[in-house]
């Protein structure tokens, strides 16, 4: 803090007593002015509680400084209960080629769970991916894009010390499966005892990082269509559980949610929820929600309690509602397209008594307070576009108070 000075001629001797009552009196009082800290050669000046150098610790003999402020804080407005609504975010992880410091990657997570607390959010679940050698490989194994599993426990911390329940989330890359026609959910391992094999020795080590950072969920897998079934899931489960004592998760894609049955060992299930509605794109809200109810139905009417519309999303872009789930297509922006459709999706959740959503998505690397690049960044980005991030927030502030504790 800057300090005045007297612009008048003083006395040599005046200067002095001036000193000797500024120091030596709060000296007495216990509330110097000018303090010294181990290893500092010049004084630090004080005025108040408050040092230059930024420090809020307390002095002697006066009260602590008042408490920072919400924006300052980060944490959780109202952390996630047991029965409460899952109000939250996919984060996707890929490692950059330049790997960057383990304090760069901490610092970014900080930056998202600030954004995630400023959308009023109060869960996160970490996607990233692993990879195979073809539609036909029995092979599954980290790369140069996936987090360590020690990476993947800083990052948890900064998100659980904020209050965030979390969810760990292992993706399949699609790269060698010759997108758009091939697809995760289409694999035909060689042998799945091998590839079985194989995806449990990629797990085993970030199990065992969700049991120690006490995740609430882990996601044994993501739009495995063509393996939903397979026994080798009762044995890859019954390991999991051994070492990971909570949520054991799989997230369906939505067609074969609606059209057939999900056999799969665990607790929980989740929708990749991509369902079209053939609508223009000025429909109003209540169009998209009946046109979901539509597609609800075919599976189950009425409430849906055990139920996370695990992902979420569409493009901002004009015939979006067509083909929600599009990501390659760049067709002219139209941010009330999303929006709209984060609106009803919400709307949704609360009619049909689910047990939460995870928007689509944030890049781990990204900047969520910056709106997207339009020429080149995916048009299902939301963070950064105002009318979306509106929706999220009332989505994210309603009364819902979730499905309740209900057995699953």
């Amino acid at each position: 803090m800057k300090r005045s000075r007297s612009r008048l001629p003083l006395l040599a001797i005046f200067p002095v007593t001036v000193l000797s009552l500024v120091l030596g009196v709060p000296f007495v009082l216990g509330n110097h002015p000018v303090r010294w800290e181990s290893g500092s050669v010049l004084p630090k000046i004080v005025v108040g509680d408050s040092p230059e150098s930024g420090s809020d610790a307390p002095t002697a003999g006066t009260p602590k400084s008042s408490a920072p402020s919400a924006a300052d804080v980060l944490r959780v407005a109202e952390p996630w209960k047991p029965g409460a609504a899952q109000w939250g975010v996919q984060i996707y992880w890929e490692e950059e080629k330049q790997k960057r410091s383990d304090a760069f990657i901490e610092a970014q997570a900080r930056k998202q769970a600030k954004y995630l607390v400023g959308l009023g959010a109060n869960s996160v679940s970490l996607s990233f991916p692993f990879y195979t050698e073809g539609r036909t490989s029995d092979v599954t194994k980290a790369g140069a894009g996936t987090p360590s599993p020690e990476r993947l426990r800083r990052v948890l911390n900064v998100f659980e010390d904020a209050g965030f329940r979390t969810t760990i989330r292992p993706v399949m890359d699609e790269a060698s499966l010759d997108p758009p026609t091939g697809w995760r959910g289409n694999i035909e391992p060689a042998s799945r005892s091998a590839w079985f094999r194989s995806y449990r020795t990629l797990l085993a080590p970030y199990l065992k990082v969700a049991q120690a950072e006490k995740v609430n969920t882990f996601v044994i897998g993501t739009e495995l269509t063509s393996m939903e079934g397979d026994p080798g899931w009762d044995s890859l489960v019954a390991t999991a559980e051994k070492t990971f004592s909570g949520e054991v998760a799989y997230d369906a894609n939505w067609d074969n949610y609606v059209t057939g049955r999900i056999n799969m060992p665990v607790n929980h299930l989740g929708i990749d929820a991509y369902f079209p509605v053939k609508v223009a794109d000025t429909a109003p809200v209540s169009q998209l929600v009946k046109g979901w109810d539509e597609w609800l139905d075919r599976k189950s009417t009425g409430a849906l309690p055990h139920i996370t519309l695990s992902e979420a999303g569409i493009g901002a872009m004009d015939g979006a509602y067509h083909a929600p789930g599009d990501f390659y297509a760049r067709r002219p922006v139209n941010p009330t397209v999303q929006a709209n459709w984060y609106k009803a999706v919400c709307q949704v959740v609360q009619e049909r008594r689910m047990t939460g959503v995870y928007w689509w998505s944030i890049w781990f690397d990204d900047d969520p307070n910056t709106p997207p690049d339009d020429k080149t960044a995916s048009r299902l980005d939301f963070a950064g576009r105002t009318q979306s991030e509106q929706a999220i927030k009332a989505c994210f502030s309603s009364d819902y108070a979730g499905p309740g504790n209900t057995a699953p």
